[in-house]
């Protein structure tokens, strides 16, 4: 069996779902991923009693960065985060493998968008409470693929674009969860850091033997803006490649859904109407109105109330004007269900009431209420 390691301070916090199972050091499951923890006490005990599994993947003689086993989102997820977290070190360790562990993992993204498209969407609502700078990534890069063919682009520039949505941000890694918690407003050296990310992002890259000029070219323009407003160089129209104004429309959503010390997150009905706005002259029309088309107007992965008053998470999009799909989680007396019950919103006593919004996300267990076999 895999070693346990016990769990780090900050690993896990109040709210928000477990990313990984939690096991005792006997190796007995304490808690699923997705459930969360609800009080300091409970947190205090996870951090005594709890262990985790650290990744750990037997390699052939011939060192492959790719994993393709059938793809369960859930379950991948510490999976991705771990070998991002790899693929930047490697990065701005000009590692010789750098190259080919984005490579992998920009195909294990596609290939999780590809295969499971309601759940890998889910993954970006359910973990955006309060995501670190490697889930906020992960989550530009998942909403680039669907942009991105959404939009029309070719497989080949859709898969440079999620390379690129992998490591734009690169070096604002060390500094980007400090500030995501920071409720004081920027100084002028952040400013500065924020500013010439895209410039030292590029000097990473070439420095680690990766210069694909799309990709180069996608992260130098990833903050200029149609009307001239952005930066670095002021650019607007049709100087700035639309799949920089993809990747910039991807982090401007995670950033409205996602909390921060100095703002509440924004709920998904207001994202949509601030997404709609942004077709007038910030970006293309037709980028933003393919984030539109996407999401629809409950995206997996969010809480609805039901005309019945049961309240459950979105599972899968409409399809032939059936759905969208909900997993009722409480009854309408707010009783919690043993199990989940599959609602088609489309029929008359279970349509969609209303958002719901909790302060603290009730626990789930993500593999199954999505049908996922462990």
């Amino acid at each position: 069996m895999t070693e346990l390691v016990r769990i780090a301070p900050g690993a896990l916090t109040i709210g928000r779902p477990l990313p990984w199972d939690v096991y005792d050091a006997d190796g007995n499951i304490l808690l699923r991923q997705g459930y969360v923890i609800q009080t300091d006490s409970q947190l205090e005990q996870l951090f005594e009693r709890g262990r985790f599994k650290p990744r750990k993947i037997e390699r052939p003689q011939e060192e492959t960065f790719e994993d393709t086993r059938d793809r369960n989102p859930f379950a991948d997820y510490p999976d991705l985060l771990h070998s991002l977290e790899a693929t930047l070190k490697a990065i701005t360790d000009s590692d010789p493998s750098a190259q080919k562990r984005l490579l992998g993992l920009a195909r294990m993204i596609e290939r999780t968008c590809t295969e499971s498209p309601d759940a890998t969407l889910a993954l970006v609502h359910l973990y955006s409470i309060g995501p670190v700078i490697h889930e906020q990534i992960l989550f530009y890069a998942i909403l680039c693929q669907f942009i991105g063919r959404q939009f029309g682009l070719e497989e080949k520039r859709v898969a440079v674009l999620t390379a690129a949505a992998l490591t734009a941000n690169l070096a604002l890694v060390p500094i980007a969860d400090k500030l995501n918690a920071s409720n004081t407003v920027l100084n002028d050296e952040q400013r500065g850091v924020i500013r010439k990310h895209p410039e030292r992002s590029i000097q990473a890259l070439q420095a680690a033997g990766i210069d694909n000029k799309l990709l180069l070219t996608i992260i130098a323009q990833h903050h200029e803006q149609a009307d001239g407003s952005g930066y670095p160089k002021g650019l607007s129209g049709t100087e700035i490649r639309p799949e920089a104004e993809i990747l910039a429309l991807a982090e401007r959503y995670v950033a409205m859904i996602t909390k921060r010390a100095y703002r509440q997150r924004m709920n998904v009905a207001d994202a949509r109407k601030l997404i709609a706005n942004l077709a007038d002259g910030k970006f293309r029309p037709a980028i933003p109105k393919a984030l539109l088309q996407i999401l629809g107007e409950y995206p997996p992965g969010i809480l609805v109330r039901l005309d019945n008053n049961e309240v459950g998470v979105v599972t899968r999009r409409p399809v032939r004007a059936r759905g969208p799909f909900v997993k009722a989680i409480f009854g309408p007396r707010g009783n919690r269900y043993t199990g989940t019950f599959e609602r088609d919103t489309s029929e008359p006593d279970f349509g969609i009431q209303s958002l719901e919004e909790p302060e603290v996300m009730p626990s789930m267990d993500f593999s199954l209420v999505w049908g996922f076999r462990s």
